[in-house]
């Protein structure tokens, strides 16, 4: 027990054993129970005893405290505590310390002053005589190399045997030294470069080799170093803590308020001294920085500073400095009266200030001294009022009638249409520079419209002072005839015959006259003549006009410049790759044209390239027309007319356009090309069996098993059998396809489903199990078979048939999640939890979306959130299972943005899952408008999804074979629905 007096005058008491309790303990248990941080602590012992000061591990007992002790605690709130009364009764005496010397006392001494008697002298031993045999001394030092041998033979004679015995054994230890000393001295200088090269050292000359760069203003930047020895002196023993007056804050709320103006009658004395002593210092530093009495100030750089000047007038330090800076821009003034930077800022100094009747008379003399300066007048206009900026402006025109700034300037004042365009030929008109400044005609031709009859005559004679301003050239061209328009054109590619603008326009002419077989001459001569003057980046530009005319809607110009200018320096190997590139990049741009042009180019030269004709058919999918499709597919079987794809593709695109009969052509000329190819046949078999044409689908069948034998044609012979009704062709069909092939798992999946569908049960068992013995491997085989044992022997047989498909086929998620949801199903979650927990292991499938997305759906809902970021750390942000998981929480807590966000990354991802269709759909239908619902259709119907466990449940139904995309999906979602509300 330890007892602590508080400065309250109270005594704590801590239940604590010196012996087991450390420093920073105790301190944790004054701070619990007196409620005082730890570093406002201050235990003392004794008065010389600080135990704050000491190691916070130190056992209690170690620092002196035991049982009972008691400890004072000291905080800095109250103040330091003052010393004991009688403290220099246990303080060290000072030197030379007589006590009762200062009032008069006298020593004595005593016996037990002096110390004792005299000792005697010590008796005489006799020495050992046995000792002088040894040869040693036994209280001699230990000698770590060679014992108590040291000094064995130490009395013995050296003589020339010792001498060549040395001499061999110092051979011996130099040969046995020198057998790696190469090796060992390369190592050891290894060892010293890489040290020289991790911690280099550098001397004093190679640090002060260094300042060389640094300029004489850093030089003057750095601070100067002061003295600290006496802040250090005046520190606190205590830190103490107390609130902050308020007057501070009272302070600090009056230096942050804005004054707009400086009182004129208010004088510091002080301020003009200092600001007389910073002109003497400018004058001097002007005559240093000068060669021949000229200042170093660059005009420009003083005026863009000054700019950029933010005076805030708040306290009377910033008064202070005012007054400085209207005394140094009155002495420039003064200097240099005709220097217009000092005018304008001190004219603007005042307007800072708000005295903006002092900065308005300030630039009036500023102009009056400068009158041919420019900025002085624009300042000037600045500052005036309205009503008299414009006499302002007519002033300075008046002095310097070639300024266009001030032209520009007085045109901005004018509000009325007609009195800018008056102001701006007077400009014109002033002075043969003003005539021939583009910007100026620009402002007049921007005021006038284009059907105005002015317009040509001041393009006309635009043309004729400003002959290199290619944009007159070509606005003058637009605004004649066809004929006028040529004529124009090649007068402006006499003046300017290296600009493209003045090609492009002649081609656009054509164009929009209908001569379309000329552009692509005038394009190719242009490019011809511009390529031998040698211009930089030729083919980009060339290829950015091409994207910009296409935006301007001149197409047939944008072709020819792509057909002229893409293999313009491109080397003949890299021509595909490069142009694909191209091609590539103007359709992410959105310029659909440039990228057509550039495929129709590269299939005149790779005209056998498939690569080629697949991106420029998948082009026209996406943006043209169905006939632009057509023509371009017919192009390429003509070409190449073995690849199955563009015929497939052909067909296909006709089909789903209505044209069966044209489809139904497509094939029938590809089977002519391609006889024996399984593909074609069984996608003509495919048009038919969709459009109810049974008989012509047998026969094609029947066909393609003569002349094409494998599995799929089995198959799909099977499937028509299904259609028909047929269970005995069916099953025949089937069994024909296995004694064939037998490793063909699709073909034992229809058998076992057959004798399930005819409840020959046993049958469909050993379908299955015989499908199995072929294709160990297949999955689908193994969950049917599941499926099958828990819906007749129960939950045992099917979790036996799992485990067995575990074994053989590790680390399978779909396996995993149908053991999870069979226990599900029978109400074992433990089971369930347990059967998880293993498939999310580091051996098996640690990053499966759809066990990750189930495992979410089983937690409680507070624990859902934690396991969701589980899921995106393995999976990734992109899963489209965790994507449609987290959506279905947003959903739930109706968070309906994030939700529709997470639905969309899932689709976008797995767009051939129906699943995912589905719970968009449902989600648009409860939260969405009718325009997002047939965005999420149109976009289902487009994907055409196969796959999915709730979606192929509806689609592979006989009843469901023929029905389009969008009736699956409100099947689909009607289901859902239904099976969420028996679930509740």
């Amino acid at each position: 027990m330890v007892f602590i007096a508080t400065p309250n005058h109270k005594t704590l008491t801590l239940n604590l054993n010196p012996k087991t309790t450390t420093l920073l303990t105790l301190k944790h248990q004054i701070q619990q129970t007196s409620l005082m941080p730890i570093s406002h602590q201050r235990l003392f012992l004794s008065q010389s005893l600080h135990l704050s000061t000491q190691n916070d591990a130190a056992l209690l007992s170690d620092l002196g405290i035991g049982p009972l002790s008691t400890l004072t605690l000291h905080t800095p709130f109250l103040g330091g505590t003052q010393p004991h009364r009688y403290s220099f009764l246990t303080a060290k005496p000072p030197p030379n310390y007589v006590a009762g010397l200062g009032r008069g006392a006298t020593g004595f001494t005593t016996r037990s002053d002096i110390g004792p008697a005299r000792p005697t002298p010590a008796p005489i031993v006799r020495e050992n005589p046995d000792d002088e045999d040894k040869g040693y001394d036994e209280n001699q030092k230990f000698d770590e190399f060679e014992g108590n041998d040291m000094g064995l033979f130490a009395d013995a004679e050296y003589d020339e045997d010792d001498d060549a015995a040395d001499a061999v054994y110092a051979a011996v230890d130099e040969r046995m030294d020198s057998r790696r000393k190469e090796m060992r001295e390369a190592k050891k200088k290894e060892m010293e470069e890489k040290s020289n090269a991790k911690n280099p050292k550098k001397t004093p000359e190679e640090l002060k080799r260094k300042l060389r760069s640094v300029s004489v203003k850093e030089w003057e930047s750095l601070p100067e170093m002061g003295d600290y020895s006496w802040k250090n002196r005046k520190r606190r023993k205590f830190e103490s803590f107390v609130p902050v007056p308020d007057t501070l804050f009272e302070k600090a709320r009056l230096e942050r308020q804005h004054v707009a103006s400086v009182d004129p009658m208010s004088t510091d004395l002080t301020a003009l001294g200092e600001g007389k002593g910073t002109v003497m210092k400018l004058k001097l530093d002007r005559l240093s920085d000068s060669v021949s009495g000229l200042t170093s100030v660059d005009p420009k750089g003083y005026l863009s500073g000054l700019l950029s000047m933010n005076m805030n007038v708040s306290t009377s330090s910033d008064v202070s400095d005012i007054k400085k800076t209207r005394q140094l821009y009155r002495s420039v003034r003064e200097s240099k009266p005709k220097d217009p930077c000092g005018w304008i800022a001190a004219a603007r100094l005042e307007e800072m200030v708000g005295k903006l009747k002092e900065a308005r008379e300030i630039i009036k003399k500023g102009c009056h001294m400068c009158p041919k300066n420019e900025d002085v007048w624009l300042e000037a206009c600045r500052l005036v009022s309205p009503s008299e900026a414009k006499v302002v402006v007519a002033m300075g025109v008046k002095q310097i009638p070639n300024s266009v700034d001030l032209w520009m300037r007085a045109v901005d004042l004018e509000h009325d249409k007609s009195n800018k365009k008056k102001v701006l030929r007077k400009a014109l008109d002033q002075s043969n520079e003003n005539l021939r400044c583009v910007r100026l005609w620009k402002a007049v031709m921007d005021l006038c419209h284009e059907d105005d009859k002015d317009m040509k005559i001041l393009l006309h004679r635009a043309v004729e002072v400003c002959p290199l301003e290619v944009q007159f050239w070509v606005a003058l061209a637009r605004s004649e005839s066809y004929e006028a328009a040529k004529m124009i054109l090649n007068n402006a590619r006499v003046h300017l015959p290296k600009e493209r603008a003045i090609w492009v326009e002649a081609a656009k002419l054509e164009e929009v006259r209908g001569n379309v077989s000329k552009v692509g001459k005038i394009i190719e001569r242009g490019i011809e003549l511009l390529q031998e003057q040698g211009l930089v980046n030729f083919r980009e530009t060339w290829m950015k006009e091409a994207e910009k005319v296409e935006r301007a809607g001149h197409v047939a110009v944008c072709q020819a410049i792509i057909q002229n200018s893409v293999g313009v320096g491109v080397e003949e190997e890299d021509r595909k790759r490069t142009w694909l590139a191209d091609a590539e990049e103007y359709m992410k741009s959105g310029s659909i044209e440039t990228a057509r042009a550039i495929y129709a180019h590269a299939l005149t030269v790779f005209l056998t390239k498939k690569s080629v004709w697949r991106k420029a058919a998948m082009l026209e999918k996406s943006h043209g027309t169905k006939e632009s499709l057509d023509a371009l597919l017919r192009r390429a079987v003509k070409y190449l007319p073995q690849v199955e794809f563009f015929w497939l593709m052909a067909a296909k695109e006709n089909w789903l356009a209505g044209d069966v009969n044209a489809a139904r052509m497509i094939l029938e000329e590809a089977s002519k090309s391609l006889p024996n190819s399984e593909e074609i046949m069984l996608a003509a078999f495919k048009l038919e069996f969709e459009n109810h044409e049974q008989e012509r689908a047998r026969m094609i069948l029947d066909k393609t098993r003569a002349r094409v034998d494998s599995g799929r044609v089995w198959m799909k012979s099977a499937i028509l059998q299904r259609e028909l009704g047929n269970s005995d062709e069916e099953k025949k069909f089937l069994e024909e396809g296995l004694k064939r092939f037998p490793s063909f798992f699709k073909l034992w999946l229809m058998l076992g489903q057959l004798e399930e569908r005819l409840n020959h049960f046993q049958k469909a068992k050993a379908a299955y199990e015989s499908g199995l013995k072929h294709c160990s491997n297949c999955i689908p085989l193994w969950l049917s078979l599941a499926n099958l044992e828990e819906n007749r022997n129960g939950l045992s047989k099917a979790r036996a048939v799992l485990t067995t498909a575990r074994k053989k086929n590790s680390r399978n998620p779909e396996l995993w999640i149908a053991a999870v949801r069979a226990e599900l199903r029978h109400g074992n979650k433990r089971e369930a939890d347990t059967l998880m927990a293993k498939a999310l292991q580091e051996q098996e499938c640690p990053n499966s979306g759809i066990l990750w997305a189930a495992s979410i759906g089983m937690v409680p809902g507070p624990q859902r959130k934690t396991k969701s970021l589980d899921a995106y750390k393995y999976c990734g942000k992109e899963d489209p299972h965790v994507n449609a998981a987290v959506a279905k929480l947003f959903w739930h807590e109706r968070k309906i943005d994030r939700a529709r966000a997470k639905l969309n990354l899932a689709v976008t991802h797995a767009p051939d899952i129906g699943d995912f269709w589905t719970l968009y759909y449902k989600f648009e239908l409860q939260n969405g408008t009718e325009e997002t619902r047939k965005d999420v259709l149109e976009r289902c119907v487009a994907a055409q999804p196969k796959h999915g466990e709730k979606w192929q449940t509806i689609s592979k139904t006989v009843e469901n074979w023929h029905q389009p995309t969008e009736a699956i999906l409100k099947k689909a979602v009607k289901k859902d629905a239904a099976r969420a509300q028996n679930q509740q």
